[in-house]
């Protein structure tokens, strides 16, 4: 390793640094006017959860402070779609539903990125795509150890 850096990591983050900019840049585009990447990323996490959240653990799964959650799921409420109740236990804490419009919006959120990032998979190959899948998740799962 010399003084810079293991030059297979350093060109292996600079590429999926890359990739981030330019998904984040066209995805920001083909998403439905007003929803942005964090409206969406939240959203497509309660329609794959199946159940109420608190914030703070969404804050954790998006790796955020309470207070970057506890912005964007108001501006999710005040559009409609989350529902945002008092714990009846514990009434310092709340949880988090996405509602039947949020569901909604979800729903054209990836009718409007799906030949976005279909095209991107068309294009490389998805043989290639599910073989970088594993390395990707085991990249994941170092870090989250790390936090």
């Amino acid at each position: 390793m010399t003084e810079a850096g293991d030059p297979l990591a350093v060109s292996l983050f600079s590429e999926i640094f890359m990739v981030d900019q330019l998904a984040r840049t066209q995805l920001s585009k083909a998403l439905p006017k007003g929803m942005q990447i964090s409206h969406f990323s939240v959203l497509n996490h309660l329609a794959r959860a199946q159940g109420e959240r608190s914030p703070a653990q969404l804050a954790r799964s998006f790796n955020l402070t309470r207070g970057a959650m506890t912005n964007t799921l108001a501006k999710l409420e005040r559009a409609g779609h989350v529902h945002i109740r008092p714990d009846w236990d514990d009434a310092r804490r709340k949880f988090v539903a996405i509602s039947p419009a949020g569901l909604k919006a979800r729903d054209a959120a990836i009718h409007a990125i799906a030949p976005l990032i279909g095209e991107a998979v068309e294009a490389i190959g998805s043989d290639k795509v599910r073989a970088a899948l594993p390395v990707l998740r085991a990249l994941r799962a170092r870090l989250q150890e790390d936090r």
